[in-house]
């Protein structure tokens, strides 16, 4: 196999647990009492968070709060009745449910130092005869201690350029934040006299809270409607660098060179179990192991998801230690787990380690034993087939392997003009590369017509040493109508002379709502769900995909969507239709574009 581009390897040390190593530690405090106190923690912020924006919702919950913060008193951790706060303690919440460890540290940080205070303040009279105040302080001395006994926990690490991004992002967000509400202040504020500085004070503090704290700079008062959009802004700061603080980790490290020959070894004994394996060999993608080496499950991380495709890769014995070091990578990074495409055996061993399931579609998967043209069945494809070969179409099936490269370089140019948008789809069920010389068991049909001009191509991957999978399908867009249908149905006259027996067609999603949705008794749930699908496929390819597949007469394999929690799902949704090429990050003026996909260069 010719050398692959350099690439940092990902290959893990095995862990002996899919389990934090924390929780199976003996002792005081024991893991369910670490794992209640860490729930605490997230709850107590939930608290928080809704009272606060219940404060900032309601006058008079929020003037209450006020007078009492205005007297001798002081009141629990994080509650402010201030927007901020608010934002504060949904996303501290939200981070601490997924046990990062940056944010336990904030956490500690910020409630001990105010402790401390509190402490100090109940040696005064004035602080220690309300009763309030001794509440307010045993409250937050609960948050810490649930915090101390939970530490364990709390073991997501973040990526080491969060600290940095997070200072650029704080500064940036405070100049702009501050600029814009000292401008509207200068221009609402309703007491002549004020300068600069006291417009500046007054912006820093309405930004921290809409209570009194402003109040005290007495040359300004601006209008209520200013207040709240500067308690915005600051807020949406906050937020943005708490963001840059405890973000996972992005998965930078690819699928390196011995990533990938263990994987080709792996598919050479065992790639004939699952049709989308060759496509594990993405170089986007990483790849982790099970510690005996014997299997394998290829990811790239989106957004905070560790998105897997297809079945582990390898002997199915070894599957479980590959799934629990893909999940051990998950939890220690703070990842969302989730898998596109897995088949149902694969689901099933999924869903042993707490995944639970969704029914994406089907594949279609020929079976070259039965398939005929024959029948009634057939008649479109046949005729379809018949029109186009009269019209002196002409098809020629090759391995890439056996193609010139001046020939394989003109398909590549041909492929690329004849895409349809300038971005590359496919993630689950695409190679996401063409012309590599790693490929050279891949098989190309190519068409031309009449006078001997390219006008389609099909590109199919090994499923192992008996199979095909299709990758890639690309024609111009003037040539004849049932094109696609006579190029598929040449490959599947012709594939014996391959030594192909089956060939794994597009994904239909959602296959069996269209099926069953039109029959006879179908219920009312039923239809409007087939009706909605029917609406958005005039945007998606969704019913004609199925519609395509359906003519050659093929045998659906279910696929599943498997995730670790419901909540996930639209978060997961999202990373898929980015890794799919649905959805693209725009890219700003003056910075680098995000990484995306595109057409590996061929290996030297």
């Amino acid at each position: 196999m010719p050398p692959l581009p350099a690439q940092q390897s990902t290959t893990h040390p095995p862990r002996p647990s899919a389990e934090h190593p924390a929780r199976r530690t003996p002792g005081f405090p024991g893991p369910r009492l670490r794992a209640r106190a860490a729930s605490a923690t997230v709850w107590y912020l939930r608290l928080l968070a809704a009272l606060n924006i219940a404060a900032v919702v309601s006058l008079p919950f929020r003037e209450e709060v006020h007078e009492h913060n205005a007297g001798e008193y002081f009141t629990p951790y994080l509650a402010t009745a201030g927007l901020v706060s608010a934002a504060l303690a949904s996303f501290l919440a939200l981070v601490m449910r997924r046990r990062k460890r940056a944010a336990w540290a904030f956490n500690l940080l910020l409630s001990g130092a105010l402790l401390g205070l509190y402490a100090l303040a109940l040696t005064r009279d004035a602080y220690r005869e309300h009763l309030f105040n001794w509440l307010s302080a045993l409250v937050t001395a609960l948050f810490v201690a649930a915090l101390l006994i939970g530490r364990r926990e709390f073991d997501a690490i973040g990526d080491r350029s969060n600290p940095r991004l997070a200072l650029a992002v704080g500064a940036g967000g405070i100049l702009v934040s501050a600029t814009l509400g000292t401008l509207l202040v200068g221009a609402t504020n309703k007491v002549p006299g004020a300068t600069l500085q006291d417009r500046i004070a007054y912006t820093l503090l309405r930004g921290i809270s809409v209570g009194p704290l402003a109040d005290r700079v007495d040359t300004v008062h601006a209008p209520r409607w200013v207040d709240v959009i500067i308690n915005i802004l600051i807020a949406a700061t906050f937020l943005l660098v708490l963001y840059a603080c405890f973000r996972a980790p992005r998965g930078q490290a690819l699928l390196g060179e011995d990533d990938e020959r263990r994987l080709r070894s792996l598919l050479d004994r065992h790639g004939d179990r699952d049709s989308l394996g060759y496509f594990a060999l993405r170089r986007d993608k990483a790849v982790i192991f099970s510690p005996s080496g014997k299997a394998a499950i290829g990811y790239r991380v989106i957004g905070g998801v560790s998105l897997a495709s297809g079945d582990p890769i390898g002997d199915p014995e070894a599957w479980p230690g590959a799934i629990d070091a893909w999940l051990t990578e998950a939890r220690r990074h703070a990842w969302t787990p989730a898998v596109m495409g897995a088949s149902e055996e694969a689901g099933t061993i999924y869903s042993r380690h707490g995944l639970d399931a969704l029914e994406l579609g089907d594949e279609a998967i020929v079976d070259l034993a039965d398939f005929t043209l024959d029948g009634r069945a057939m008649r479109v494809v046949r005729q379809a087939h018949n029109r186009v070969r009269r019209a002196g179409y002409t098809v020629r099936v090759r391995r890439h392997e056996d193609i010139p490269d001046p020939e394989m370089a003109l398909l590549v140019d041909r492929a690329d003009h004849w895409r349809d948008g300038a971005t590359e789809r496919g993630f689950s069920m695409a190679l996401g590369r063409l012309g590599d010389p790693a490929d050279g068991r891949c098989v190309m049909l190519e068409c031309r017509d009449a006078q001997g001009e390219p006008r389609a191509l099909l590109s199919f991957v090994p499923w192992g040493e008996h199979g095909l999978s299709l990758d890639l399908m690309r024609r111009d867009r003037d040539c004849e109508n049932g094109l696609m249908e006579y190029m598929v149905v040449e490959l599947l006259l012709r594939a014996e002379e391959l030594g192909v027996r089956r060939v794994s067609l597009n994904f239909a999603m959602f296959r069996s709502v269209f099926e069953r949705g039109s029959r006879l008794g179908a219920g009312p749930v039923l239809r409007l769900w087939r009706s909605v699908l029917t609406f958005f496929s005039r945007w998606w390819q969704i019913e004609s995909l199925y519609r395509a597949n359906a003519k050659y007469r093929p045998v659906w394999e279910p696929r599943f969507l498997l995730f670790a929690k419901s909540g996930d799902i639209p978060r997961i949704g999202l990373a898929s239709a980015r890794a799919e090429g649905f959805l693209t990050a725009p890219a700003l003026p003056g910075l680098p574009a995000l990484p995306g996909r595109r057409r590996s260069t061929p290996c030297p």
